[in-house]
């Protein structure tokens, strides 16, 4: 057993995620004033410890001592309820209720995907907890059916959200970039993936695909890698199921809308989703099927929807001011405040491009060191000559070796370009012109050739095409390969002779009788001296 802090101890592990291990653990004493439940000594809980990655993080530790009232007043029957926050060195942990029961995506692969309308009133619990925790100002950015826990209470099932909060702390400026995004490929936002601004809307994407997925038991977007199936989301339409009602099909396209500002809010969504079970069920009356064929009358869009801190578009700090060029002028004598109120009356705008402050003093305060110079002034007269060791080393270098000398290859001597031919002269004409040969270096210094710079190199005639060479049909010699023929040769006279002999001798009989090899022959020789015997006698007769 492992503690966490002063008052839990880590007893086995539950499970493991992208951002932490879940452990069950158990209360040592109860917890103080902090914490939102004091508990019991003796109770069991759930830990959820981060990963060392986010522990080390500076920005995550303050987000996560930042956002403890939020995340500890956040309470609902289908959240799991987060008890306590423990900081504890380099280790960080959340206690949450323990939940006895199966996560929704097990259930799902064990028992199959669900009914219409169970999966209409499932997914409505879920947007409830999240209509709680949009109006709390905290977006999940992580739904799927792993973050959704089953209780079991009276052979009910009741879908219990967590892990809310863990994407905000993991989107840490030291963590994510620009072209990263916090979630799950398979149920992640357009706008998610492409980096724009986020709002509470997409944990309504993320509500439609689950509730696809509880209908049809898949994702409505898969792929072979996380880059195919970001494209379908910003690109593909789902492919309606034969097995979805209108009515239901009506809400999952309106949730899986490119469009965040077409999506309903999560109250509407619960609301629609419990208008369609009502009317998609097999005890529906006239009125309840007509409420549920316009149930796209119910599913209005927030308009105010919650934003998401730390995306692009939106900010926790202060915007950067841009101070006009004057700004210095007043030498920064008053307060923030003072110098805002400069600046407002200036006239500045605040979203023009950041300009360069001057150098005040001009050329009175020439002998004044600048601050924000990073080299020193350059002396006035003329450039000096400053020695350069490096290049009195390759001076000295090149000097020493022979330069290299380039010119001009006739083509017709380069041995590379054309084919060598072999000459073959006459005796007599061998005899009159006897050939001098020279090295070619002093044939070249006696007859150099010299072409003009701007005159291109003469063409060289195109050369007639080769003959195919003829290849032999076996192209791998193979080390005994006669050796292998001549034994397969054997081995197949052996099997033909032996056919010949087993058909065409009475070698099956002498077998079947099982007589020996000496009895046979003794009665093969009886049977011959028998028959010429009789033969003899009937000659005479």
């Amino acid at each position: 057993m492992r503690p966490v802090g002063s008052k839990y101890l880590l007893e086995e592990p539950l499970g493991r995620g992208a951002t932490g291990t879940v452990w069950r653990a158990r209360q040592r004493e109860t917890a103080g004033a902090e914490a939102a439940v004091a508990g019991q000594p003796g109770e069991t809980v759930a830990i959820k410890v981060l990963k060392e990655e986010l522990a080390n993080d500076a920005d995550v530790v303050m987000r996560f001592l930042r956002e403890r009232s939020v995340l500890l007043r956040l309470t609902h029957p289908n959240i799991v309820r987060t008890r306590d926050l423990v900081v504890e060195g380099e280790l960080l942990a959340l206690v949450m209720d323990l939940v006895e029961g199966p996560d929704l995506h097990r259930y799902l692969r064990e028992n199959g995907p669900f009914s219409p309308v169970g999966a209409a009133l499932m997914t409505a619990q879920i947007a409830d907890a999240l209509a709680a925790s949009h109006a709390d100002g905290v977006v999940h950015r992580d739904l799927k059916p792993a973050n959704v826990l089953l209780k079991q209470d009276g052979g009910e099932l009741y879908p219990m959200l967590t892990d809310f909060g863990i994407a905000r702390l993991a989107d840490s400026p030291g963590l994510t970039r620009t072209h990263e995004f916090v979630g799950t490929p398979a149920y992640v936002a357009p706008e998610s993936a492409e980096g724009r601004p986020q709002t509470s809307a997409v944990d309504i994407y993320g509500a439609g695909i689950l509730l696809y997925e509880l209908v049809t038991g898949r994702p409505p977007f898969s792929g072979g890698s996380a880059l195919e199936v970001l494209h379908q989301h910003l690109s593909a339409e789902p492919r309606r199921p034969s097995t979805v009602p209108d009515p239901l099909w009506t809400v999952i396209e309106r949730c899986l809308r490119k469009n965040p500002d077409e999506r309903p809010s999560a109250e509407n969504l619960a609301r629609g989703l419990r208008t369609v079970a009502e009317g998609i069920g097999v005890h529906a009356n006239s009125a309840q099927i007509a409420a549920a064929e316009g149930v796209g009358a119910l599913l209005m869009p927030d308009p105010a929807p919650a934003q998401v801190p730390g995306t692009p578009g939106t900010s926790d700090a202060d915007p950067t001011q841009v101070l006009p060029n004057n700004a210095a002028a007043a030498g920064f004598a008053g307060a923030a405040g003072a110098a805002a109120g400069a600046a407002a009356a200036s006239g500045y705008d605040p979203n023009a491009a950041t300009s360069i402050m001057q150098q005040q003093g001009g050329d009175q305060n020439a002998d004044a060191a600048d601050p924000t110079a990073v080299l020193p002034p350059m002396p006035q007269g003329p450039p000096q000559q400053m020695p350069d060791a490096w290049g009195d080393q390759l001076r000295a270098a090149r000097d020493r070796n022979e330069q290299t000398q380039v010119q001009y290859l006739d083509p017709n001597e380069d041995p590379l370009r054309r084919r060598p031919q072999r000459q073959v002269a006459h005796p007599q004409q061998q005899q009159q012109q006897p050939q001098q040969y020279a090295p070619r270096q002093q044939q070249q210094q006696q007859q150099p050739q010299h072409y003009p710079p701007q005159q291109p190199p003469p063409r060289q005639a195109p050369r007639p095409a080769p003959e195919p060479r003829r290849r032999s049909p076996n192209r791998m010699r193979i080390p005994g390969l006669g050796c292998l023929k001549g034994c397969l040769f054997m081995i197949v006279m052996l099997f033909v002779v032996s056919w010949l002999v087993w058909e065409f001798t009475p070698l099956q009989d002498w077998i079947g009788t099982g007589k020996g090899y000496w009895d046979q022959l003794s009665d093969w020789f009886s049977t011959v001296s028998g028959w010429i015997g009789d033969l003899g006698s009937k000659t005479g007769n």
